[in-house]
């Protein structure tokens, strides 16, 4: 049928009076399995049970095309199953209004129709019923019609592997691959009957990205999420009271603006150490570590009492009389945990004798999961793809540089992190200088919230920036769900796309 012929396309719900007109296109889509369409009383059930699920397209008001599924407990079936079981000897008794998982049935298109991408609409339909219905997927046993002309040259794996780069046509599969639908597994013996496929199917899966796990406590988790930057200006204070009070006057000020994180900068403590001027700088800042713990819990108290996380930045620590640079995520809730610098800077170690970390963690807030580099630990990208393979979705980046030589490095690598790991990175440092204080005489900043680079976010990766060395906040949001289309249905996918078959990056 050519374009001009068609007057109307609509997508319908499936009723028990479209049965004779279905009957006729299953006949013809199976011919080669005689007597395999579906009986009445089998459509008039699917109906019955799950009406949502059952629709068809149809051209001038006569039918073109359908889709048939259930809803099942997916846990229920290994990824053997058959068609019959997963069916229930193909009474649909399977269908569980309280699984977590769409299951196809049957997808069909009269002949005379395609080539017209009716399928796609069909598809598309059954992927946002998947997500209206918070499920976490599609699955379904794919025929692979054109292997019996292959199958004595070619394994079932082989024959996909070659229809995966192109080497042999398969109409069906090549149809779900280009829908994003991937394949899981090779099943023996999956449909009775279907001499074209040899029995064998391909269970193809597709993962809805907005799935939300359902909650067994009183929750919200937040998926526009509100960064607060806090680009400290560094000046003298008389004692660790005073830099608290300027501390929670940034607090007020993001939380304020019902901000969900409020970054510190790596050392904004470090004006404390000019009392201690007179020591050399190894003891100055041993000096200055005495005060963290004490930080730690102002903070904490201070994330309750404004609701708001709090990423402390970072502080000097002393653990087994070893000196680290360390900060702290202070939930809401009141939870408290640790974050340490795994490279420290050849000053650092040189002048203070500092020592670099060893644990590489993410966090789960109320807000998604994140992770926290100190400064230098954004140049290594090794750290952030770990992070990113346990599911981060915003990178905290802490930093203090004194050039602005320093400074680029910190900010460019930062945004590498963005566009390679699909996530977003927040960066916050310190300005101003401190001439009483050794080792930390000037600063450079340009605190930034980096973004992927992608046709949904700013077209520079960049979503916001405050003014060069000035001291201010940066308020930004960052919309997770854009993460998720991202990972789906990006222009590239720098996270699925990696070569592991080559290269792996992996914890010792």
């Amino acid at each position: 049928m050519q374009a001009p012929e068609i007057e109307n396309i609509e997508l319908k719900y499936l009723k028990p009076e479209d049965y004779e007109e279905l009957k006729s296109i299953m006949i013809e889509a199976y011919e080669s399995m005689p007597n395999s369409y579906w009986k009445e009383h089998h459509i008039n059930k699917l109906i019955e049970k799950f009406p949502e699920g059952q629709v068809v397209i149809k051209i001038n008001n006569k039918l073109a095309g359908c889709a048939l599924s259930i809803i099942v407990d997916y846990a229920k079936f290994d990824d053997r199953h058959t068609y019959k079981e997963v069916t229930g000897d193909y009474e649909f008794n399977t269908h569980d209004p309280e699984g977590d998982m769409l299951y196809g049935i049957d997808v069909f298109i009269k002949k005379e129709y395609r080539g017209l991408r009716l399928g796609r609409r069909l598809y598309d339909y059954r992927k946002e019923l998947c997500e209206k219905l918070n499920l976490k997927g599609i699955a379904f046993g794919g025929r692979i019609p054109n292997f019996h002309k292959y199958a004595n040259e070619f394994s079932p794996k082989e024959y996909i592997e070659k229809v995966k780069r192109q080497e042999i046509s398969d109409p069906v599969l090549n149809f779900q691959i280009s829908n994003d639908f991937h394949p899981s597994k090779i099943i023996k013996g999956y449909l009775s009957g279907d001499t074209e496929s040899g029995e064998y199917a391909v269970l193809l899966e597709w993962d809805n990205i907005y799935y939300e796990k359902p909650l067994a406590k009183a929750a919200t988790m937040k998926r526009v999420v509100r960064l607060g930057l806090v680009q400290w200006q560094m000046r003298p204070y008389r004692n660790l009271k005073e830099l608290m009070e300027q501390a929670e006057y940034f607090i007020d000020a993001v939380s304020g603006y019902r901000s969900d994180f409020a970054l510190f900068p790596e050392f904004f403590n470090a004006p404390l150490m000019a009392e201690n001027n007179h020591l050399k700088e190894a003891d100055a800042i041993r000096e200055l570590a005495r005060h963290t713990e004490e930080i730690v819990q102002k903070f904490s108290e201070l994330s309750i009492s404004y609701n708001i996380n709090i990423i402390t930045g970072s502080m000097p620590e002393i653990k087994d009389d070893r000196l680290y640079n360390v900060g702290y995520l202070c939930r809401r809730d009141g939870s408290v945990e640790r974050y340490e610098k795994i490279h420290v800077t050849p000053d650092e170690a040189k002048v203070w004798g500092m020592q670099g970390g060893n644990q590489v963690k993410t966090f789960d807030t109320d807000c998604g999961k994140i992770g926290v580099l100190i400064c230098y630990d954004s140049e290594f990208p090794e750290l952030s793809r770990l992070m990113a393979e346990d599911g981060m979705e915003i990178l905290f980046v802490p930093f203090l540089t004194d050039t602005q030589n320093g400074y680029s490095r910190v900010r460019h690598c930062s945004q590498a992190r963005a566009i390679e790991n699909e996530c977003y990175v927040a960066i916050a440092g310190s300005v101003g200088n401190l001439p009483n204080v050794h080792n930390m005489d000037i600063q450079f900043a340009q605190s930034t919230v980096f973004t992927p680079c992608d046709f949904s976010f700013p077209t520079t990766g960049i979503k916001a920036e405050a003014t060069p060395n000035t001291e201010m906040i940066l308020i930004a949001d960052v919309d997770l769900d854009l993460l998720r289309e991202l990972h789906q249905f990006g222009a590239v996918k720098n996270l699925r796309d990696r070569r592991k078959d080559v290269y792996e990056v992996r914890r010792v």
